[in-house]
Parts: C-alpha cells; structure tokens; sequence
C-alpha cells in the first residue's frame, strides 16, 4: 500500500470519529496516515483525546495537536492497521513491534477498525510466515526452547546487533509458523506459558476492516 493509499483509508476512517470521542491511535503506516488526517481535524475544531498505543504514535499526535491520555480505560474507537487479515477478520499484528499496547487498546475499544491493503488480506492467519510474541528478557531462553519444541522455532528481534526491546521493556520472539488453522487455541496455548506477555493473534477483535481496493475504500465487516 502506498502511503497516498494509506492517507485515503486515514481519511475514510474519520468518519468513525464522533465529537469527544476517546480515540485508540494505532502504530504503523496505516496508523500513522489516520493520526495525520486527525490531527487535520483537530486543527479544524474536532474535539478528541487520543490514546496512543506507541511512544511513535504519542509523539506523532503531540506534534499534530492531539490530546492525549497515556492509558486506556474506555474507548469510543480504535484504529489500526494489520500484517494479516484473515476472512474471518482475525489478525497477526506486531511486525511494528507495538502488539501488547496495540491489542490493549484494541480491547477497550467499543469498535476497532482495521486498515489495510489489500495484500494483507489471506486465506489463513501464518501466509507470511512469522508471527511476534512479546516475552520478559528473563524468560526468553526458556520461550525460545519451549516454542521450537512446539513447533514455531523463534528468532530474537534485532535492530543492527542489537535486541529490539518494546516500549514495555521486552523482547520480541518472531515465530516461523505456517498456517494457523485454530488461531484462538494458539493465543491461549503461547499465552499460557510463563514469560510471554502477549502474541500478535487479534482473534474477534476486529468490527470491521476497510481495504483500498482498486482506487476505493471496501469496508469489510465481521459477522456476529
């Protein structure tokens, strides 16, 4: 998706925004282009507060205008962009590395509306190979063991030489997977084994996904 693409789904989820409505604003490309045409609305005399799920996001909004709060209780909307859409509408996040903040916010909104092209959309959650768990730093040995004898042999994530650490202060283990046929079980599988603080699975958490499709907003919307 190109970031002209981005800004015309940013746009489109404006609409979204009511007056005095607490905002969840998501990290990445889509995210990035919504935060801009908030911040444009703002500038015009929308009144919102935001809640960053990113110190990117926090920064970004800070610098357009936009109100903040740093921690979510309730929220009128979230908006976020995904790695993978799935026709049930589950996700993989986290290849921006802000997935633990980004399925918090997600949860404590009344709606969470996804952004996406449509190259992110696929058959089965895994089509891309690799999907982010967050874990402590003292429990990372252990995880990486546990997961390669499950089956999704990790790598750390690194920047240059170094470990990418989030803005929690952990480390992202970046599973290899292939397709994920029960993407529930797993979540609840990764997330019951001790150190991992969350995986990139957004499963029914999606109200709906709006897809730039062939020069036009296409809004997808998950069945209940």
């Amino acid at each position: 998706m190109t970031d002209q693409e981005a800004a015309a789904l940013g746009r489109e989820a404006l609409a979204e925004v009511k007056p005095g409505a607490v905002v969840g604003l998501g990290t990445g490309q889509a995210a990035t282009a919504f935060i801009h045409a908030l911040g444009q609305a703002v500038k015009s005399g929308l009144r919102v507060t935001g809640v960053p799920t990113s110190e990117a996001s926090a920064t970004l909004a800070r610098t357009l205008g936009i109100p903040l709060i740093a921690e979510p209780t309730t929220l009128d909307v979230a908006v976020d962009g995904a790695d993978e859409v799935d026709p049930q509408l589950d996700l993989v996040k986290g290849y921006g590395g802000a997935l633990v903040r980004e399925k918090i916010v997600a949860a404590a909104a009344r709606r969470f509306i996804v952004l996406v092209g449509p190259e992110k959309l696929v058959p089965a959650l895994g089509g891309r190979g690799r999907l982010p768990v967050e874990v402590v730093p003292f429990a990372a040995p252990f995880c990486q063991r546990r997961f390669t004898e499950m089956g999704y042999p990790p790598l750390v994530r690194t920047s240059g030489a170094a470990p990418v650490v989030t803005d929690n202060g952990n480390l992202i283990l970046d599973c290899a997977v292939k397709a994920i046929t029960d993407p529930a079980a797993l979540d609840r599988t990764l997330c019951e084994i001790p150190g991992v603080v969350g995986t990139g699975l957004f499963v029914a958490m999606a109200h709906a996904v709006m897809v730039w499709d062939g020069g036009r907003v296409r809004t997808l919307t998950r069945a209940h």
